[in-house]
């Protein structure tokens, strides 16, 4: 099964992702985490140049192209292979993330943006998406506690510095895909409690766990 996190910053979606990463891990589940982007080799080289806040020259189409080509990349190198040895995927963000950020949040053309994710998917999607999703205040103010807690030369993510009417726009769209989508999103209340909130997780997932 394909299970992707998506969100804001700061909604917590890494710390969800290794609690579900451990539990699989402790019930000898067959799992592969990955994220988006830098899920492969060749895409961490283009996470570094995505998320490098000295990269305020990239043009929005050139941004939108990378995060097609880490995807392609990733698809075919560990997607694929994973669902076909009958693995688990926990991805953190996948092709939903690039509609939120890249559509809703800068603008970019939408039809553009479906044929790149068709291309680059392969026609292959997560069969359930959660959507971690918190007020855009809430989320900001724990990415940048986080980044607090960085070496400065860790601190360089160009998303975690845009606007909060960028982020809210991010917002916005994430909930308009999963009211789009209400078979493949669960929206949960990502202001929980970390722990309470991964109970939530486990709860829904266990008529799929053995």
């Amino acid at each position: 099964m394909f299970i992707s996190f998506e969100g804001i910053e700061g909604s917590g979606k890494s710390t969800q992702v290794h609690k579900l990463a451990q539990l699989f891990s402790r019930r000898q589940i067959p799992h592969v985490v990955t994220r988006e982007p830098g899920g492969t080799r060749l895409g961490q080289l283009v996470r570094r140049i995505l998320l490098d806040s000295q990269h305020r020259e990239m043009e929005s189409l050139t941004e939108l192209l990378l995060y097609a080509a880490d995807r392609a990349q990733h698809v075919a190198q560990v997607i694929r292979p994973a669902l076909a040895a009958g693995k688990w995927i926990i991805c953190d963000r996948f092709a939903d993330a690039t509609i939120a950020y890249q559509g809703f949040g800068r603008g970019q053309n939408m039809d553009l943006i479906h044929e790149l994710n068709r291309m680059a998917t392969q026609g292959v999607w997560p069969e359930l998406t959660l959507l971690l999703d918190c007020p855009v205040e809430v989320g900001l103010h724990r990415a940048r506690q986080r980044i607090d807690r960085l070496a400065p030369a860790d601190r360089q993510d160009r998303f975690e510095q845009q606007s909060q009417s960028f982020h809210q726009k991010v917002r916005n769209g994430y909930l308009q895909l999963a009211a789009a989508e209400p078979e493949r999103f669960m929206v949960l209340d990502a202001t929980k409690d970390p722990d309470l909130l991964h109970e939530e997780i486990v709860a829904l997932l266990a008529p799929h766990v053995s």
